[in-house]
């Protein structure tokens, strides 16, 4: 069954992210049915279905889902035999993913937490997830993203993150779309990049990039 879980507020140096942020997705969970949601889908991502496929999270690991939503994609990987952990900063997508894992008899926790503080030790999971998280936490705070997921993935652990990006015109959408070299610049001190990709507009209504990064082993060599 899914454990619906507290975010820590103490006993932790790291920054969190602005409290705003926090009552903007509660109280778009209360006033929006999850499934009535624009970035809601039933279907996993087509690139969390590739990372499986192609074996880039090693068989029976723990995975985070960051930024987990309603917990499509982390059910998806639970079925595919992973140990899955979910979590979001709104309480009411905690609430829909835990009901839906219910409902399927999968043993993923899901988690209200802060994805710039959280709630799970250095080094406890072997591959991260982010669909659609990255590309709304605040420019200024992206670099401490980044190192707040290098604390909680394993050296060598894939991290696996889609986002939509600046290519995307659209007046909706999320305000922050990230550019490749933005993305390289918050991300290369804890990541090596291994593999990106672009799907243009017409999959869907967004320019979206997808990148699957390796937690580094040893710090990234200085500029020669």
């Amino acid at each position: 069954m899914a454990r619906v879980a507290g975010r820590r507020t103490t006993g932790s140096p790291r920054p969190g992210l602005p409290p705003r942020l926090r009552e903007t997705w509660d109280r778009t969970y209360r006033r929006t049915p999850y499934r009535e949601l624009p970035w809601f889908s039933p279907r996993p991502s087509p690139w969390v279905r590739t990372a499986v496929e192609r074996g880039w999270f090693p068989p029976r690991s723990r995975i985070l889902d960051v930024g987990c939503g309603a917990g499509t994609n982390a059910l998806f990987l639970a079925r595919s035999g992973f140990r899955v952990n979910g979590v979001d900063l709104a309480t009411g997508a905690v609430e829909a993913a835990a009901r839906r894992s219910a409902a399927l008899g999968l043993a993923v926790d899901f988690r209200v937490g802060d994805a710039l503080c959280l709630p799970f030790p250095s080094r406890a999971f072997h591959g991260l997830l982010d669909v659609g998280c990255y590309h709304t936490i605040p420019v200024r705070l992206r670099p401490s993203y980044a190192r707040e997921l290098g604390r909680v993935l394993r050296p060598g652990g894939h991290y696996l993150v889609s986002w939509i990006g600046r290519e995307s015109t659209q007046r909706f959408g999320p305000p922050h779309r990230p550019s490749l070299e933005e993305t390289a610049l918050a991300f290369e001190r804890e990541f090596l990049f291994l593999r990106t990709e672009f799907d243009a507009p017409g999959r869907g209504p967004f320019s979206v990039y997808h990148a699957l990064l390796q937690r580094r082993s040893s710090p990234q060599p200085p500029p020669r």
